[in-house]
């Protein structure tokens, strides 16, 4: 993403793919989810933590990454995000994200 890019844009695009739409009311319909998106020199990395039954998991993973390789989103202000996806891949939770694990668990 270029340094002046709306860091919101890929987490949008990922809610937009699992919700309908990134103004939505709870609870979110296919698996809740949480999106942190942090500058590490010259990338966007992007965490994303969601609950999901066992089952529905690799449709989860599938519409996450279809919508990172998207590329982009026209957020409500008219501008567009442009990003390039260079890597996904599922991980542990991380011991600082146990209770937003549980909270988006008991959603």
């Amino acid at each position: 993403m270029d340094p002046d890019a709306d860091l919101r844009g890929p987490g949008a695009a990922v809610t937009v793919a699992l919700c309908g739409h990134w103004e939505h009311e709870p609870p979110c319909p296919l698996a809740p989810h949480h999106t942190q998106a942090e500058r590490a020199e010259d990338h966007v990395v992007l965490r994303i933590l969601f609950a999901a039954d066992p089952s529905r998991v690799p449709d989860v993973r599938s519409r996450i990454d279809a919508a990172l390789a998207g590329g982009q989103l026209r957020g409500p202000d008219g501008l567009t995000s442009i990003w390039r996806l260079v890597a996904s891949a599922p991980s542990d939770v991380r011991p600082d994200e146990e209770e937003p694990a549980r909270r988006l668990r008991g959603a």
